[in-house]
């Protein structure tokens, strides 16, 4: 059967009909791999918002499936996520029935389902081009704190001890305050250290074999056999059940209630999952389309609402996982969808032998994937100012939190931009005996003026924060002139934008060179600029004398200035 319509264009069914034999291993195994994280991490974090640890699990299976149709991401993970937790539970918890979680679950249900339908509406309207302002140096700094922060997250598990702190400085001072004052438990730790030390064994010595299912089985087994059980934690046996639709309880009051919540954590969550998405595309030479990023997550979160879950959104630790394990496609996201399932309908009992030092190794090992040290070195000798923005985006999300951190990197990158058009590079241009054209005076110094004629460019925008500095450089290169000056030539193709405060700045410049009986000229300036100077009422001061299509043109116009003004130029 032919696809036909719009179902055809879906990512799941066009990779899907493009899929190769030699992805099916790698997929599968990812996705084996992965489910030893998806299980006890969906448990955790859903009580970690305040709702059955069983939800976690139904927040899991039902967005995966859901995004291996509709996202456009070859390996992103989606499920529960720390950073949305407390603020699940926040507004959650005020509407819900004193204990009674099943009061809990249906309002998360909800508040997912609306928080879906925000992104939905956010796509179609494409407003996914938030994504585009994630820049280079913002994805550097921000995944290498998302690692700084897991894996000191990770650390007291590994170790067999709790930390009762909030931020990573608070965490980081608990962890050392613990280990120093003899916290740690040794069989713990030696599982979670022998764990780390066979997963990177065998990515070293055998790669082919995933280490990460090795340690988790291995570890599984040596829980068993030993009795450890009750000696160190343990994730726990799983529920079981299938996530059916169950809103009751819920009013219209609540639901109104839940309406601004569900939009604070969906740009939360999407700001989240453009980062990771656009940054695991970029890291596998694919590209991902920020709106249909924003409905496939829409579409995920209303799926895992209508089904017994709660707002989720990309994972910074399970994507790495899926990562390094080789997965190809979201077939591995489907292979772990549908592992957790049958755990949860087959054995659940099973993962009542998985410690939780085994899964703090794993999720330490994944987190090292995100660091990129050599890039942060290598932006660093770059450019120093996105240097700068790769440190605040770090620092941030480090230390203020994730959304927080890539507001303020966003902000100073607006910043940044605007600086540099305040202050644009600007130079006269001088002719040269080597070359054909005009070039620099700065690069060249040696060059030849044209008696009579000043050549200058301005490499940038004219709005309102740099027209007077173009009024004045102009008027200082004038002044400077060796020769009398008769005509100023300004090489005008950097110029892209015009605003009135720039305009007003032209006419001052205009009149203040006629008054000396000097003649300003444009070469190659853009139609559309043109166009705005007879949208604000310039045009006629402005005319087709002051245009020319190049610069040789405006030079042979000024050397025929007692004869032709020059060809005026054609848009």
């Amino acid at each position: 059967m032919a696809w036909t319509g719009s179902l055809a264009q879906l990512p799941g069914i066009v990779t899907a009909r493009a899929y190769r034999r030699e992805w099916l291993r790698p997929d599968i195994t990812a996705g084996l791999v992965l489910t030893a994280l998806l299980i006890p991490a969906g448990m955790g974090y859903a009580e970690a918002a305040g709702l059955p640890a069983y939800a976690g699990l139904y927040a899991t299976i039902v967005p995966l499936l859901a995004y291996a149709v509709v996202g456009p991401s070859k390996i992103l993970v989606l499920g529960p996520d720390s950073s949305l937790a407390p603020l699940i539970a926040a507004a959650v918890l005020p509407l819900a029935v004193t204990d009674d979680p099943e009061s809990a679950l249906a309002l998360a249900g909800i508040l997912g389902v609306l928080m879906g339908l925000i992104l939905l509406v956010g796509g179609f309207l494409h407003l996914g081009f938030v994504t585009e302002l994630l820049s280079k140096p913002i994805r550097l700094g921000y995944l290498n704190a998302i690692a700084l922060i897991v894996v000191v997250g990770q650390l007291p598990k590994l170790l067999g001890f709790d930390v009762d702190a909030s931020g990573l400085i608070g965490e980081i001072g608990g962890i050392g305050k613990a280990v120093f004052g003899g916290d740690i438990d040794p069989v713990a730790a030696a599982v979670g250290l022998g764990s780390l030390a066979v997963i990177v064994a065998f990515r070293i010595w055998i790669p082919r074999i995933p280490g990460v299912l090795v340690a988790v089985v291995g570890a599984m087994i040596l829980s068993a056999a030993l009795g450890l059980t009750d000696d160190i934690g343990m994730v726990g046996a799983l529920p079981s059940g299938l996530p059916l639709p169950s809103f009751g309880g819920v009013d219209w009051g609540d639901v109104g209630q839940l309406v601004g919540p569900a939009a604070g954590i969906a740009l939360i969550a999407f700001a989240d999952t453009g980062v990771l998405s656009r940054t695991f595309a970029a890291r596998r030479g694919e590209d991902v389309n920020g709106s249909t990023e924003m409905k496939a997550v829409g579409v995920a979160n209303i799926a895992g609402g209508l089904f017994g879950g709660f707002p989720i959104s990309a994972s910074g630790s399970r994507t790495p996982v899926a990562e390094q394990s080789g997965a190809r496609t979201q077939l591995a996201c489907v292979v772990g969808a549908v592992a957790v399932l049958v755990f949860v309908l087959v054995a659940p009992g099973v993962t009542a032998y998985l410690p939780d030092a085994t899964l703090g190794a794993v999720v330490i090992v994944a987190a090292t994937a995100l660091v990129d040290v050599d890039g942060m070195v290598r932006m660093w000798r770059m450019s120093s100012v996105e240097f700068g923005l790769a440190v605040a985006a770090f620092l941030g999300v480090a230390l203020v939190g994730v959304l927080q951190g890539i507001l303020v990197a966003i902000g100073l990158s607006f910043v940044a931009v605007v600086a540099q058009a305040w202050q644009p590079y600007r130079t006269e241009l001088v002719r040269t005996a080597d070359r054909p054209g005009f070039h620099d005076v700065e690069r060249h110094p040696g060059g030849d003026r044209i008696p009579g004629l000043v050549l200058v460019r301005f490499d940038a925008p004219l709005f309102f924060a740099n027209g007077e500095i173009f009024d004045e450089y102009v008027r200082s290169v004038v002044a400077e002139a060796p020769t009398p000056v008769e005509w100023v030539v300004v090489a005008a193709e950097p110029i892209t934008g015009l605003d009135t405060t720039a305009v007003d700045e032209l006419v001052d410049l205009d009149t203040y060179l006629e008054g000396k009986g000097i003649h300003l000229a444009f070469a190659e300036m853009k139609g559309p600029i043109k166009d705005r100077l007879i949208l604000f009422g310039v045009g006629d001061r402005f005319d087709a004398t002051h245009f020319y299509p190049t610069i040789e043109s405006a030079v042979e116009a000024f050397r025929d200035r007692a004869g032709s003004a020059g060809d005026p130029a054609e848009d």
